[in-house]
């Protein structure tokens, strides 16, 4: 019989200390499971009961058993047949003066869940089902039967819902299983909104249980709207004896994140806050960080971000990686913390040097970057950063180069589709495999497609847009895995090359590109139910080359080039008002770049905004820069052009290189498609591009003096009042600082 680490080796342990020792190092390297055939002959001896040495009884039933076989996997077996437990050397010294047992009573047990512990105990596996897991961890766990408790705790990891983690939760608190509760809390804290929306045992919670949940710093939800309205339903359920811990509860809420209206109407007159004195002073203290009036007087003390505004830790992180910028390809690495509404910089550069123009994938905790450009080379080699360990490293290249290349996952597999290797657009594909760490080539696609997106919606892979050498497409294609064929679908709206696509509530959304005249603030999304491309909101930037993600139940544009300059502006899209909204800009600016949603990552800590108690402060001398900025402007007397464009660019915007920007004014550079067929780049120098060169801004026609004058006397009496709206605004809803633009 090959020996199992976990079990007991009481064959083993009966032959001496010195011996004892080297057996069960060596034990250590066999396998760890008996092989089937030997199981099964093993049981079938029992079922048939031959050489069979002792009977378990249960109630009415009994089970005839080999006393080594159970004693081999169970510390109570073991202990009962034998009448002793091991002495701390393992060697089983007396064993032989005692009274072998034959026959074991366990009271309190079903003859089924017995029948299970026993199967498992010769099979080494057994029926588990959500009728009989709890019962039969419970048996498990009394007859000291390790490797099967662990495959009932496993199996209610593996089935949390939001309907039934609080009562395994308490299951597993109950029996001292600290792994499986803390995995049961850890599930409904990611997934709170479901949980509170669906779970009736969380109404059954102490008001410690209860408190500790909703206050926690892993709460995660969009809208802390939803933890109060969880909180007053907690309190419906029992209110003579619960509303005297409303005070208590609304320190554990972030009262300073909610809405306006929610605070205002269901919070602020609620009557189980009206009839408490003790929320009284909650309610004054968040009234007034809601609308603090000399938030920015430049005489005051340092702000701290008070507990009521405290963003709760993100589950989820973007990572927004390499891309273009000032004529040259970056490997700088960003992510974004939801939460804090706030870009990090992250010190993992690829030491294989940077790239633009390449796709990404996520698989697990591994970002695979695949092919790109870096304005010499273009690239057939990937690379995979292990967001857990920070590490990069090198896995097998593609058969192809592939510049503006589109990369997605499907079942764990890697695809790269089309791109550009420098001579010819492509229309190929392949496919990695990271268990074989190979690439092999499938069908290819109808279009030849570079410049183009892809995201897997339903089982299929979605191409869309791109540029074919000659023109932007409007095309779209999937792919079937199954039937391993691309077939083409109703071609979109718009040209779109430089594009970008995510499947979002389970239709294609196409967002922005180049469609051979102008960067696109538009987009579309197709539904596969009609077949047809719809409209919606259009961005409040134009874009091509960008980074486009979805976080927290909205989509998320990310940098790119407008058409004049490249761009660090962030903005989100809601589905449920059909709208865009800003959220802050990243630190660089750039296109060209990939951005990749990672959940779950243990190290989390490591790529979130560290300084959260500053948050108020950053923001407070954001706003003041740009209140002096823009009296700067306003004694310049600039054309009205100039002062609607800063307008809309300087709100919360900080530029990482003005020289930079200095310069791409005065040369702005566009594809020219019949010269150059990579429309969709970055401002400087990239593959295949020419450049157009305007007149600076300088020589640009000035608007009339009156109006000019009337324009920015209308702009300075303003000026307070939207400098306060803007400071209100980002702290509500939700948190991803959500300004419009004018």
């Amino acid at each position: 019989m090959e020996l199992n680490e976990d079990d007991g080796h009481p064959e083993i342990e009966a032959l001496g200390c010195d011996l004892c020792t080297v057996l069960k190092a060596s034990a250590k390297s066999l396998a760890p499971t008996v092989s089937d055939e030997a199981l099964n002959t093993l049981n079938e001896l029992r079922e048939a009961n031959l050489l069979c040495d002792a009977q378990i009884s249960v109630g009415e039933h009994a089970f005839n058993v080999h006393r080594a076989i159970m004693s081999s996997c169970s510390s109570y077996f073991r202990a009962q047949f034998t009448g002793f437990y091991t002495s701390s050397c393992g060697c089983g010294a007396g064993a032989a003066s005692v009274e072998e047992k034959r026959v074991i009573h366990i009271p309190g047990i079903s003859a089924c869940i017995m029948n299970c512990v026993i199967q498992f105990a010769y099979l080494r596996k057994t029926t588990i089902c959500e009728d009989n897991v709890h019962e039969l961890l419970i048996c498990a766990d009394y007859v000291g039967m390790v490797a099967l408790v662990k495959q009932c705790k496993n199996y209610l990891s593996r089935t949390l819902t939001p309907e039934n983690c609080v009562s395994i939760m308490g299951f597993a608190r109950f029996r001292f299983l600290e792994d499986l509760h803390l995995k049961a809390r850890h599930y409904m804290l990611r997934y709170f909104t479901e949980v509170a929306a669906r779970n009736t045992d969380i109404m059954e919670m102490n008001i410690k249980d209860f408190y500790s949940i909703i206050s926690d710093d892993e709460l995660n939800t969009r809208e802390e709207d939803h933890v109060w309205k969880l909180c007053v339903k907690w309190i419906d359920r029992n209110p003579e004896s619960r509303k005297q811990h409303v005070a208590h509860l609304m320190t554990g809420v972030r009262m300073g994140l909610m809405t306006p209206k929610c605070f205002m109407e269901e919070v602020k007159e609620h009557p189980y806050v009206i009839q408490c004195e003790a929320a009284k002073p909650l309610i004054v203290d968040t009234f007034k960080f809601m609308y603090d009036l000399d938030f920015l007087n430049p005489q005051a003390d340092e702000l701290t971000t008070p507990s009521l505004a405290m963003p709760r830790l993100p589950h989820e992180v973007i990572f927004a990686i390499g891309g273009w910028s000032g004529g040259t390809s970056k490997g700088c690495i960003e992510t974004y913390d939801t939460r804090a509404d706030r870009w990090v910089n992250i010190n993992a550069e690829d030491p294989a040097g940077p790239r633009a123009y390449h796709g990404t994938a996520v698989i697990g905790f591994k970002i695979f970057s695949i092919g790109g450009y870096d304005g010499v080379e273009y690239f057939n080699t990937c690379r995979v950063f292990d967001a857990v360990k920070k590490k990069w490293s090198e896995i097998a290249p593609m058969h192809s180069r592939r510049c503006y290349v589109s990369v997605t996952e499907l079942n764990g597999m890697i695809y790269a589709i089309g791109g550009y290797d420098g001579h010819n657009r492509l229309n190929t594909v392949e496919r990695y495999n990271p268990k074989t760490n190979q690439w092999s080539i499938i069908p290819p696609m109808n279009m030849q497609r570079s410049d183009a997106s892809a995201c897997t919606l339903q089982g299929r892979i979605y191409a869309t847009g791109g540029f074919n050498g000659q023109e932007c497409l409007d095309s779209a294609e999937y792919y079937d895995p199954i039937t391993n064929v691309w077939t083409r679908i109703a071609n979109m709206n718009n040209r779109r090359s430089g594009v970008s696509c995510v499947a979002f509530r389970n239709q294609l959304y196409v967002i922005g590109g180049f469609n051979g005249t102008a960067r696109l603030s538009t987009g579309e999304r197709f539904d596969l139910d009609s077949q047809t491309w719809h409209f919606i909101r259009e961005m409040n930037h134009s874009r091509s080359n960008f980074g486009l993600e979805i976080i927290d139940d909205m989509i998320f544009a990310i940098g790119g080039f407008n058409g004049v300059s490249t761009i660090s502006h962030t903005e989100c899209y809601v589905a449920e008002s059909d709208e865009w909204m800003e959220a802050t800009d990243m630190n660089i600016v750039r296109s060209a770049l990939s951005a990749n949603n990672v959940a779950g990552l243990p190290n989390k800590r490591d790529y979130i905004h560290k300084e959260r108690d500053r948050l108020m402060e950053e923001r407070r001398q954001r706003l003041m820069a740009t209140a002096m900025a823009r009296e700067d402007i306003g004694h310049n007397n600039i054309s009205q052009s100039l002062v609607q464009t800063n307008d809309g660019a300087m709100d919360d915007y900080e530029s990482p290189n003005e020289d930079e920007e200095a310069q791409q004014q005065q040369n702005i550079t566009l594809p020219f498609p019949p010269v150059a067929p990579a429309p969709g780049l970055g401002p400087t120098t990239g593959p295949g591009f020419a450049s157009v060169v305007f007149p600076p801004p300088s020589q640009l026609q000035p608007v009339g003096t009156i109006h000019q004058n009337r324009l920015m006397e209308d702009r300075g009496q303003e000026n307070n009042r939207r400098f306060r709206m803007q400071l209100r605004n980002p702290r509500h809803g939700s948190h991803h600082e959500i300004r419009r633009r004018a």
